[in-house]
């Protein structure tokens, strides 16, 4: 894997810790129409960083466990965007609730999904980082 240089690395850990908390404060209704948008920084900064960290290799499960990572990263963004459409629907403002022709519709579709595509993505990046550290480490690739 292409290591970041050191302002590349301080980003990354700032964008993971803008997500837990946004997320954090979200919970505890703390600020919710702000932490909503430190979290989609946090999000945005975290999945810039992991996609500049390519894979130039050619073994094919860590390149397959890369694009699983980019997914990931796609969902920690798309989840980003659903918290504060959720934040702001809570406030009587959502951005999607006029795409849909009824309330219940956008209700069962969107509102607080948020949650499940961040449990999904915080389960993949977890799976994909032990994986690629264990392929890289188990070949001796590691560089």
């Amino acid at each position: 894997m292409k290591q970041l240089s050191k302002f590349q690395t301080t980003l990354f850990v700032l964008g993971g810790a803008l997500m837990v908390i946004g997320v954090g404060c979200y919970v505890f209704m703390l600020q919710q129409l702000v932490v909503c948008w430190v979290f989609l920084l946090g999000a945005v900064l975290f999945a810039t960083m992991q996609l500049l960290q390519v894979y130039e290799g050619h073994e094919l499960t860590v390149r397959r466990l890369k694009r699983i990572m980019n997914l990931t990263d796609i969902l920690f963004v798309v989840s980003g965007i659903l918290l504060a459409d959720t934040a702001y629907a809570n406030a009587g403002h959502s951005f999607f609730a006029q795409l849909f022709t009824n309330r219940e519709t956008y209700i069962s579709l969107l509102y607080n999904k948020w949650v499940v595509l961040l449990l999904i993505a915080a389960v993949l990046e977890v799976y994909t980082m032990h994986r690629i550290d264990h392929e890289l480490s188990k070949k001796n690739i590691k560089e």
